[in-house]
């Protein structure tokens, strides 16, 4: 669908479907911008690998750019009865944790539980797996809006964005880093 969206608005594109822990096994080039988005953290066992992939893929000079769900953030779960509670760990384990769901914000499983597993990654790994690749951090925000409710006692303001109420605003729900690529 992309190659085909790509020839009728003639844009030139390539496009690759690979693990990205082995894309370097599938393409060469290099790029000035590699970025990453929402909900990719999670289902990574190996960040080292992760920034080496990233720092291999840039020219010098080049950047890299996240913008991704806070790890602290998924550390709560809602229940009903109690509200947000500390329920996941908030440091990586060889072994992923499980997790079931009724739906993403992508796909609507029509009713049928989903059992996923993923790996959980502090924002010190996520920054130290960047440094070790040789990157160079150019900066790191937080915020504490989301863009879709994470918990279901979020509200979405005027902006679009979701956040807590008042009482639990003190929860970090996003993260954007840059990190660049000496020449």
């Amino acid at each position: 669908m992309a190659q085909s969206l790509s020839e009728e608005l003639n844009i030139p594109a390539k496009f690759v479907c690979s693990d990205v822990l082995t894309l370097p096994d599938l393409l060469e080039d290099q790029f000035d911008i590699v970025f990453t988005s929402y909900g990719v953290l999670h289902w990574l066992r190996d960040l080292k690998r992760w920034g080496q992939v990233i720092a291999h893929f840039l020219k010098p000079g080049g950047f890299f750019y996240i913008v991704e769900d806070h790890p602290f953030m998924r550390v709560f779960s809602s229940d009903p009865q109690q509200g947000i509670i500390i329920d996941n760990p908030y440091f990586f384990s060889e072994e992923p944790y499980k997790a079931e769901t009724e739906g993403t914000y992508a796909t609507n499983f029509q009713g049928k539980k989903r059992t996923y597993y993923m790996w959980d990654h502090s924002l010190g790994e996520v920054i130290n797996s960047l440094i070790e690749a040789g990157l160079r951090i150019e900066f790191l925000h937080e915020f504490p809006f989301a863009l879709r409710a994470k918990f279901p006692i979020m509200v979405e303001g005027p902006d679009g964005y979701w956040r807590f109420r008042r009482e639990h605003n003190m929860i970090p729900l996003l993260f954007s880093l840059k990190a660049s690529k000496p020449i």
